[in-house]
């Protein structure tokens, strides 16, 4: 089986490239000896084999060094979203029962350690993400059972067969690291034995700039990159020689049609793939070839993945018929959420689990999405649960009833709105604030609304889907 991992590689090929941050370059020999130092200060301060270790940072060597610092732990790697405020933190902290808690002050603040010994890093972490939906707090999704070896490198060979990784790939770490598609990439790229090249924040003339001096192969985006990209203008992003880049894989949110027909044409050396999934596990990829024929379409299921379209009544759905969207998880890998035996339940249904999703799939077997079950907003790529921002904004006392919901963005897919049935002398930005001094910063709504009443059906209800689809009317899809 080709890819073992960082240890395994360090011994291999240990001055080859592992990372590359800036002007800083770590080997795999380096990065093995590194995380062996971090490894044993995250034992010192109280990590476990089988606990999570939550690590709060940005996009960055340190970040790639305490997850695989946490594997040669035997401790799932759990990524917290940096953006994140105290309580927020805080709560995801209590819930997953991590021991320890890696940010910056704790990288300063950590011991010293002399001779330390080796451990081997396994063939990658396993990942705890939290991740948002209908729920007010985020829910920690833990994939297996086992954090067996062999179970671990059989899923990452997985990806390796199924994006033609090799060791020879250069790939660009250019979303939030802490999210399932980007830091995951990262992940198979040292399994395989491939260089990484980290962006510490987004930028699209940096992101030209170090696809053409790094020669980047591949790079995990959103359509909000592309966006960006093409924002450039257009002979000085021709000034740059992209011809290294063969394959950019996006996902997290909708690609607007005009906007994929766009980035394919400004990369004419690239195949950009898109994949449909979540924290929970991938189901469907589509290639540019396959998308000009289906625009639109997220593709056909991954080998091994069985994706169907059933009814609220738990019956099998004909092509052609929109339905809430199941798929099998890849390799029989199941997953649960971390103390929510009930919501796992509700998204399983026999052995296929849903995210939310409601869709069909065409005569061809390809799928299309069409909608969200859920309330979940996709802002960016970045998952955003409106009732979390509800239960703040009830806690305004010149709040009497509110709705936060996704309504249609050019850029972003999404973005947040917020209509609230509000007392007299209350304003849009005192709400905001209000709301920003409570949640993350991504979190407070873009576009406010003040009314005197909400829509309420005949027991009180307030009709949140006819606000939301007033502003998605004429269009092809409600995501």
């Amino acid at each position: 089986m080709s890819g073992s991992g960082v240890s395994a590689h360090a011994a291999a090929t240990p001055d080859k490239p592992a990372l590359i941050c800036g002007d800083e370059v770590v080997t795999y020999a380096q990065l093995d000896a590194r995380t062996d130092r971090l490894a044993q200060q995250l034992v010192d301060a109280g990590a476990v084999a089988g606990q999570p270790v939550a690590v709060m940072l940005p996009n960055g060597i340190p970040f790639v060094e305490a997850a695989i610092a946490s594997a040669k732990v035997g401790a799932r790697f759990l990524p917290v979203n940096w953006h994140l405020k105290e309580d927020e933190v805080a709560f995801i902290l209590e819930d997953s029962g991590a021991p320890v808690l890696v940010d910056e002050a704790w990288l300063q603040s950590a011991g010293e350690v002399g001779d330390v010994p080796h451990r081997d890093s396994g063939p990658a972490p396993l990942f705890m993400f939290y991740t948002s939906g209908t729920t007010a707090r985020p829910k920690g999704v833990v994939h297996g059972t086992t954090m067996d070896a062999q179970v671990m490198a059989l899923g990452q060979q997985g990806q390796v067969m199924l994006w033609g990784w090799t060791a020879d790939d250069v790939h660009l770490l250019c979303g939030p690291a802490y999210h399932a598609g980007p830091g995951g990439w990262t992940s198979t790229a040292l399994f395989i034995g491939a260089t990484t090249v980290i962006m510490p924040s987004w930028d699209a003339r940096e992101w030209l700039r170090l696809v053409e001096r790094h020669r980047v192969t591949r790079a995990f985006m959103v359509p909000a990159h592309f966006i960006r990209i093409l924002e450039v203008p257009d002979d000085e992003r021709a000034a740059h020689d992209l011809s290294s880049l063969k394959l950019i894989v996006h996902a997290a949110a909708p690609c607007p049609v005009a906007v994929k027909h766009r980035i394919i044409d400004a990369l004419p050396d690239t195949a950009i793939h898109e994949l449909y999934g979540g924290s929970e596990g991938g189901a469907t990829k589509i290639s540019p070839e396959e998308w000009v024929r289906k625009p639109g379409s997220v593709g056909r299921p991954w080998p091994g993945v069985d994706v169907r379209v059933i009814a609220d009544d738990g019956t099998p759905l004909p092509p052609n018929t929109e339905g809430r969207i199941y798929m099998t998880p890849m390799g029989g890998n199941s997953w649960r959420y971390h103390n929510r035996p009930d919501v796992t339940s509700d998204s399983w249904h026999d052995d296929v689990y849903t995210i939310g999703d409601v869709g069909y799939l065409d005569d061809d077997g390809y799928l299309f999405i069409t909608d969200r079950a859920s309330d979940m907003v996709l802002w960016g790529g970045v998952n955003i649960a409106p009732r979390e921002v509800e239960e703040a904004l009830y806690a305004h006392p010149g709040v009497v009833d509110c709705a936060v919901f996704g309504v249609p963005d050019d850029r972003d897919g999404e973005r947040l709105k917020a209509v609230v049935e509000a007392r007299p002398g209350v304003t849009a930005d005192a709400l905001a604030d209000w709301v920003r001094e409570r949640l993350a910063d991504f979190k407070v709504p873009r576009e406010w609304e003040l009314v005197a009443t909400l829509p309420r059906d005949p027991n009180g209800k307030v009709l949140k889907r006819r606000l939301r689809d007033a502003h998605w009317a004429g269009r092809a899809a409600n995501v």
